[in-house]
């Protein structure tokens, strides 16, 4: 059997760090060093990351990255051919994970969390709310069954969502999923310290819980969006069917590429009527220059 050569793997820490700019700076020079490629944010809150690196070089990204942040930290990993990131990008960032609401850390409470080979009976509770912490074009592709979508377009909407629908809440037994699970730290806490008990999360997120339970019982249905080059995974964690707008970021299907509304790197049925005629001519001329770029055999930054 053919050995992979790469590791895809994803964490976060929810840790103070009084200089975040000297870890964006220490890693900056040190992750050069090494066949790595994939997006860091860095804050004071913490550290948030998704990467692909060579096999034989993941332990010593490992071992530098605890070094610096935590020895506590969780690497979630994957298998690839190549490279799940086009480039590599060290940010800081006044939040690791984007809610915009003050007074809020994980590091000190959170929702219990939730074992993956437990979670099918948790979810399968008819006195449990399951909530899909997700964006709309995450949650659009794949959820676990009887979920409630949360419809958000960015996570710092999560606030606004539970304002409106916090009365359905009131005395359930809530639990909460995302990707790998930093949103769901953030969100429990918000929902705590809005007054709110019995809050639960999935542990390690929907990654974990198709990595640990293959899916057994088929709670989750569709495919797992992802933020890199593989677009979603299906319930194996291999690379899934569907493709990404570049317009809208949304994961489109082979269907979605034959309507009269989709243009390859301008437009898709889901963002078509929502962009402006100067963007979609932005779109197209970044279109052009990729195609110019790739029949002169050089690989466009944006590409």
């Amino acid at each position: 059997m053919h050995k992979k050569k790469f590791i895809v793997s994803s964490f976060y820490k929810f840790v103070y760090l009084r200089n975040p700019n000297f870890v964006k700076k220490k890693l900056s020079i040190d992750l050069k060093k090494f066949d790595i490629k994939g997006t860091f944010i860095i804050g004071k809150e913490g550290i948030n990351a998704s990467f692909s690196v060579s096999a034989r070089q993941f332990e010593k990204i490992k071992s530098l990255i605890k070094t610096l942040i935590s020895k506590e930290i969780k690497f979630k990993n994957q298998f690839d051919n190549k490279h799940s990131f086009l480039r590599l990008k060290i940010k800081e960032k006044k939040e690791i994970v984007s809610l915009g609401q003050k007074n809020i850390f994980p590091e000190k409470m959170t929702g219990a969390f939730v074992q993956p080979d437990s979670w099918d009976k948790f979810i399968s509770d008819p006195n449990s709310i399951i909530i899909d912490t997700r964006n709309k074009y995450e949650s659009d592709i794949g959820t676990f069954k009887s979920s409630v979508k949360t419809k958000t377009t960015n996570f710092r909407q999560f606030p606004i969502w539970f304002k409106k629908n916090k009365k359905k809440l009131f005395k359930k037994k809530i639990g909460m999923f995302c990707t790998g699970g930093i949103r769901c730290e953030k969100a429990s806490n918000f929902l705590i310290n809005e007054g709110y008990k019995n809050i639960f999360q999935l542990e390690g997120g929907i990654i974990e819980y198709l990595k640990k339970t293959k899916n057994k019982n088929k709670l989750w249905q569709g495919e797992c969006f992802v933020f890199d080059e593989r677009v979603s995974l299906n319930d194996k964690l291999e690379k899934g069917l569907f493709s990404q707008c570049f317009a809208c970021r949304s994961a489109i299907s082979y269907v979605d590429t034959k309507s009269k509304y989709f243009k390859q790197g301008v437009s898709c049925p889901k963002c078509f009527k929502e962009k402006s005629k100067k963007q979609k001519a932005r779109y197209n001329e970044r279109r052009k220059q990729i195609q110019i770029a790739k029949k002169k055999g050089i690989k466009h930054i944006g590409s």
